[in-house]
């Protein structure tokens, strides 16, 4: 008897929160979308060259509006390197979110631009990095991290797949 009590408790408890229910169904979905992806990615000389340059500032510091050697934020990473390949590009996240042309995660390719909100409760993009390599379904981006600098990390990462939502193609 008491186990029928506490699972009808429960239901009550889970079907009061819709909210979550609807969480959980976007992150299933947002799972089965990357697990399906079959990444092609044909890689330019551009797209390779900008990759090489960006990784020569892998353990630069963070530093907020940064753009060099001494210290760089997650846009001024973007800037720089595309800056150095003759490409200009907006300074912010917020301006380089909205250029350049959308990509399906699953149309990824290395060089493409991937975007992030890394704040709570909030879908607002404030992070950017750089696709730099993909092997399978796992794509790996470098950017500036105000934690530990300029870093490669997975999108798989539960931190980076959660704060995931958009990626575009400025080559």
């Amino acid at each position: 008897m008491k186990k029928t009590y506490f699972i009808l408790f429960l239901l009550a408890l889970l079907s009061s929160c819709g909210s979550s229910r609807k969480a959980a169904k976007s992150s299933q979905r947002k799972a089965e979308t990357i697990s399906k992806t079959q990444i092609k990615t044909p890689l330019s000389k551009t797209a390779e060259s900008i990759i090489a340059y960006a990784q020569q500032f892998k353990g630069t510091r963070y530093k907020y509006g940064g753009t060099t050697k001494k210290g760089m934020d997650c846009s001024g990473l973007i800037y720089t390197t595309f800056g150095e390949h003759g490409i200009a590009m907006p300074r912010t996240t917020k301006e380089l979110s909205t250029k350049g042309d959308w990509v399906d995660i699953k149309q990824i390719h290395k060089g493409d631009l991937v975007f992030f909100a890394t704040k709570k409760n909030s879908r607002k993009i404030n992070h950017v990095g750089i696709v730099t390599d993909i092997k399978g379904n796992e794509i790996s981006f470098i950017h500036s991290s105000s934690s530990r600098g300029v870093m490669i990390s997975k999108l798989s990462e539960r931190y980076w797949y959660f704060a995931y939502v958009q990626a575009r193609r400025y080559l």
